[in-house]
């Protein structure tokens, strides 16, 4: 019997390249002729060495990174970084205060993280719901702040930033985890981008780092050596062993975003497949709706309710059951806001993104 196409969409780890997954497959045992895996290959070796070098061009390649930022391959998820931020910068400016956006769980984490190591100042009202980006004509920002903080796309409540913040000139960090590489960025306009790789580049376990040189050694005094900066940049991220297998996948489908044309045809192939889903939500008279404002709407996750505004828990139940019929997995909103959510990184082909539309419409026409 053959066995039926699996279509994930989940949140990540998410989907990866088919021809990604073949390569890895053929190259697990014995890779590039050299007799051993890359997962027990030496991370001092000359051959782990030039897979290292090849995931960073890549990358600067694909992002056009300025020469005068480092690119780090760190541990400790983005998680990691919601730490590692505010220890290596805070200190930038002597009254050790940042200002953060909060627009989703991630950030909202973020700065409550960040308030251990310096004076954290929420930008803008807070929200009773993450649904819309608040205007930025709203926000007080600190000109004495060591850093701007965002997080530009929020992968549980689906809210999508379609600009850069205007800061004024400090410092702007941002986390990228769900939409990196997903489309063009001008990395110049950052002082510091991170990434954890499990959503659009890759499998869990490396975190991209990209760190503007000047913004490096002013770590603050406890700051874990395995966090901080300019020790992992100096020592190209082989301070400490590195996630290598994680790395390796990196560089496999960098080369294919690469091959398919790079980041401006993924956000061709993103809007895309995002307005399939968003295009029908709109036209069904209610049964579907999607809490986020429509000028914020995330191109990489889709939230939605069924059967009415708040959800129709019943019908949501009917909703999965009937996708995973069809080979649909991982539709389940996030547990802290509950519904349904399509992740549509940058793997997720149309062909994956069209087969749920078409299931939307038949679960509509069935139940409205």
């Amino acid at each position: 019997m053959e066995q039926k196409q699996t279509i994930n969409f989940g949140a990540g780890p998410a989907k990866l390249p088919q021809s990604v997954l073949l390569q890895a497959q053929k190259e697990l045992i014995n890779y590039n002729g050299i007799g051993i895996s890359v997962l027990e290959m030496s991370h001092r070796s000359s051959d782990f060495n030039k897979i290292m070098n090849t995931t960073e061009n890549l990358l600067r390649e694909l992002l056009n990174i300025p020469e005068n930022y480092k690119v780090m391959f760190l541990q400790g998820g983005g998680s990691g970084q919601f730490s590692a931020v505010p220890l290596n910068l805070i200190g930038l400016k002597e009254d050790k205060c940042a200002d953060y956006i909060v627009t989703g769980t991630w950030s909202a984490k973020a700065a409550q993280e960040a308030e251990k190591y310096g004076k954290i100042n929420i930008v803008h009202p807070k929200q009773d719901t993450y649904t819309k980006i608040p205007d930025p004509s709203s926000w007080t920002l600190n000109p004495s702040a060591s850093y701007v903080y965002y997080c530009c796309n929020e992968t549980v409540h689906g809210v999508e930033y379609n600009f850069t913040p205007e800061t004024n000139g400090v410092v702007l960090v941002s986390d990228m985890s769900s939409n990196f590489l997903s489309q063009p960025v001008d990395v110049s306009k950052f002082g510091l981008i991170f990434a954890g790789a499990q959503k659009n580049i890759g499998c869990a376990g490396v975190t991209v780092v990209i760190v503007r040189e000047d913004l490096l050694g002013h770590a603050s005094k406890e700051c874990p050596i395995v966090l901080d900066y300019k020790v992992q940049a100096g020592n190209n991220s082989l301070y400490n062993t590195p996630p290598c297998f994680s790395i390796y996948i990196m560089s496999l489908v960098l080369e294919w975003i690469k091959n398919n044309g790079g980041t401006v045809a993924m956000e061709t192939l993103n809007k895309q497949k995002s307005s399939l889903i968003y295009d029908l939500i709109n036209a069904s008279n209610g049964f579907y709706t999607c809490p986020v404002d429509k000028a914020c709407r995330s191109r990489m996750n889709v939230p939605f309710r069924v059967g009415k505004k708040q959800g129709d828990e019943a019908l949501e139940k009917l909703f999965l059951d009937g996708a995973s019929k069809r080979g649909m997995i991982s539709l389940k909103g996030h547990r802290s806001v509950g519904g349904i959510r399509a992740s549509l990184y940058n793997a997720v082909t149309l062909e994956d993104t069209q087969a749920l539309a078409n299931y939307m419409k038949e679960f509509l026409k069935e139940h409205q």
